[in-house]
């Protein structure tokens, strides 16, 4: 998918509901009911400067609730955003509930910090408090939302700041669930045989989440790699070198030994049109091919708003690419390794390619030998990869699974410690083959992974600096996911 695509803003539907029989009432200072609505719309919109928005006018008629639905659907809007401006009769709104095709909806109640009349004795004022009444209408509204059967609808309530809040959490949701069903998935080449807990059913994968799937045979991988002229080799080893120190052990044809089975892996990714590619660096026909597994992860992939990850496992790729398209930042791959209980803290990371490309990180990346394959017979046995300590702080952790047709999306926060709040060691690089760090999670170690345990995960997690929790949240109920908050 374009990155243009990818990087858009969400797109919603504003249906703003008022009453038709109060539209022409009007007091002597203010004007009419309807004039005041139009000046609460225009209020409304100056908060939404984050979102596109797909404007069809107050709804005050049946006809003018077809007009919205039909421009929301034409428009391809990502979420509805719902509101009554006051009191309003409910034949359009549950006209509306009846006959919109199934669309993400949040309906919302603003409670005003007061109120901009004194009394009603006043025909101006009577005309304001009219205006005031938007939970009289929100509250016959909600009824209509229980007994019609929308699924989709999340309500919330709070000031205009915290509506504004709650609706830039949904809409990046919404927007994430929009384009995943444009998106594609590579998998190169087969499931991974060692890890079958890991498989997720390739149908459900299109009709429940959305991206296509899409497999990448070993020989267009090894020609690719053929294709692979001196000068991009060189460049890019060249932009390697410059950015990352090399340790002094690693053999330089080697290196560009992976240099090429990453290169070729990125010329896949771009010629197949591929969102996430999920590479099975296990496979023996990946060291058949490349002799190596590849180690480094081209910067291309953050470009186009794209991810790369190991071990061939749909699920984890996928939370890996809802948190890139949440977040736009780097999100790093990992699998729990070991807790340590004096410490209150495990370590985590994974071997294969990692994102690490964080320009505020470099200095946490070593060129360094693949000693897990050094004595194979492979032909590049021992090729060097990026070893990354992962960037310190509040890591948002996330995992996605299949059982039995549901999909499970677990999450917690995990403080990722710098060498210096390592109580192990003050050593910056500690587990050699593997990109990692030491995590110290926010519920302890022990109750943490034993939630996880009773849950029923697999091993792989994606990892993305701050909290986006509420986001997943969200997004999980616009999915119809299992949700696992684990605080």
């Amino acid at each position: 998918m374009q990155k243009a695509l990818k990087s858009r803003k969400p797109k919603a539907g504003l249906l703003l509901i008022a009453s038709p029989r109060f539209k022409n009432l009007s007091g002597p200072k203010r004007g009419t009911y309807g004039e005041r609505k139009d000046i609460a719309v225009k209020e409304i919109k100056a908060t939404m400067g984050f979102l596109d928005l797909v404007d069809p006018g107050i709804v005050y008629e049946r006809e003018d609730a077809e007009r919205a639905m039909d421009l929301f659907y034409n428009e391809k809007v990502d979420f509805i955003y719902a509101e009554f401006l006051s009191w309003s009769e409910d034949f359009a709104w549950i006209r509306f509930l009846r006959d919109c095709p199934e669309i993400p909806m949040i309906f919302c109640n603003v409670a005003k910090p007061k109120m901009t009349f004194e009394t009603t004795l006043d025909e101006d004022d009577f005309v304001d408090y009219l205006c005031a009444g938007t939970l009289v209408g929100s509250l016959e509204g909600s009824g209509s939302i229980a007994r019609v059967p929308r699924w989709n609808v999340k309500t919330v309530m709070g000031t205009r700041d915290e509506i504004s809040e709650k609706v830039r959490v949904f809409a990046d949701a919404a927007r994430t669930r929009a384009i995943l069903r444009h998106s594609n998935v590579g998998l190169m080449a087969n499931m991974n045989e060692a890890m079958w807990s890991t498989y997720i059913d390739n149908y459900d994968l299109f009709t429940k989440i959305g991206p296509e799937i899409h497999y990448l045979p070993y020989s267009d991988y090894g020609t690719e790699i053929e294709n692979l002229t001196d000068e991009e080799v060189k460049a890019y080893a060249d932009e390697l070198t410059s950015k990352y120190k090399m340790m002094d052990d690693v053999e330089y044809d080697k290196f560009i030994g992976c240099v090429k089975a990453t290169l070729a892996i990125k010329k896949m990714a771009e010629k197949n049109d591929i969102d996430c590619y999920v590479y099975n660096d296990i496979d023996q026909a990946t060291f058949r091919t490349a002799g190596c597994r590849a180690g480094f992860y081209p910067q291309w992939f953050n470009e186009n708003v794209s991810v790369l990850v190991p071990e061939a496992d749909i699920g984890a790729g996928l939370i890996t690419y809802i948190l890139k398209l949440l977040s736009g930042k780097n999100v790093n791959f990992i699998e729990p390794f070991h807790i340590e209980d004096d410490f209150g803290t495990f370590a985590g990371g994974h071997a294969g390619p990692n994102d690490h490309n964080d320009p505020k990180w470099q200095d946490n990346v070593i060129i360094s030998r693949d000693v897990r394959f050094a004595k194979t017979s492979w032909k590049y046995a021992g090729a060097p990869f990026a070893w990354y300590r992962f960037s310190p702080g509040m890591k948002t952790v996330a995992g996605l699974y299949e059982e039995g047709g549901t999909y499970k999306l677990i999450t917690f926060m995990a403080e990722s410690l710098s060498e210096k709040d390592t109580p192990q060691s003050a050593k910056k690089h500690l587990l050699a083959t593997y990109s990692h760090t030491i995590f110290k999670p926010v519920v302890p170690v022990k109750e943490l992974w034993e939630q996880v345990l009773r849950i029923g995960a697999t091993q792989h997690y994606a990892i993305v600096d701050g909290d986006y929790r509420e986001e997943l949240r969200d997004f999980a109920e616009m999915m119809g996911f299992e949700f696992y908050d684990i605080r």
